[in-house]
């Protein structure tokens, strides 16, 4: 038997609250992308979150979840996701991907960007550019009445034209009171399957992509996720409502 999925359709004070906590993150990811710098390690930017989520009056979402130990998520190059933050030194052509998430007022808003720095070469300025608009291409079809799998395939049909890969293992999903909530949300897939889209679902949508195999590995620390093939990878996420009048982004 299949497991019933547990969707949270938001009301209206609800949603109004997750918009406000979709500004303030994207108030703090401003401040850190203008901050952002080659020589910092990537423990400088988790301290520098920590500081501007204190002074928004809002908790780390991240910090202690599961055992997390950090604010937020920096990952460097061929990491895919959960980059735990520490001595690692940007450098001129790295690709850094930050995720970061914060709870205002017991509710959950999540983001994630990557960011290019110094003499950056044309593949990997390309696959940030792709990945930015596959995050595009699939918010586009999260409108009421259509299906997860229209955005799913939206993503990787996007991604796997420009001859990229997207990340199988881990996926976008639902949130709301939880950081996690259902459903999952695949950067994979097919048109017309999958759960309908209602207004009032909130949904964090996140393709990761990479450079090669969409294969990863989990390393020894238990959080970092790498590329198989240890080639570079990039990562965007919005938190985005379902309304009638389509897609609204929260965290832009």
């Amino acid at each position: 038997m299949s497991k019933k999925l547990d969707i949270r359709i938001k009301t209206p004070q609800e949603m109004a609250t997750l918009r406000e906590a979709g500004k303030v993150l994207a108030r703090i990811v401003t401040q850190i992308k203008s901050s952002l710098k080659i020589g910092m390690t990537t423990k400088d930017i988790d301290l520098m979150a920590e500081e501007l989520i204190s002074s928004e009056g809002v908790v780390a979402a991240f910090k202690g979840y599961r055992g997390y130990p950090s604010c937020v998520c920096v990952s460097v190059n061929e990491e895919i996701v959960h980059g735990i933050p520490g001595g690692r030194v940007i450098n001129s052509g790295d690709i850094v991907s930050v995720d970061i998430g914060i709870i205002r007022q017991e509710f959950f808003s999540d983001m994630a960007f990557s960011v290019g720095f110094g003499d950056l070469d044309a593949g990997r300025q390309k696959l940030l550019d792709v990945t930015r608009q596959a995050l595009i291409k699939g918010i586009a079809q999260a409108k009421s009445g259509a299906r997860l799998g229209d955005v799913s395939h939206a993503i990787q049909a996007y991604v796997e034209a420009k001859g990229f890969s997207v990340v199988r293992d881990f996926v976008g999903h639902g949130i709301g009171r939880k950081l996690h909530e259902d459903p999952d949300i695949p950067n994979f897939g097919h048109p017309g399957t999958g759960v309908v889209l209602k207004p009032g679902m909130v949904l964090a949508i996140e393709p990761m992509v990479n450079m090669g195999t969409y294969r990863t590995k989990t390393l020894q620390d238990g959080w970092t996720v790498v590329t198989a093939d240890r080639q570079p990878s990039a990562h965007f996420e919005h938190t985005i409502a379902v309304t009638e009048d389509g897609p609204v982004i929260f965290t832009e």
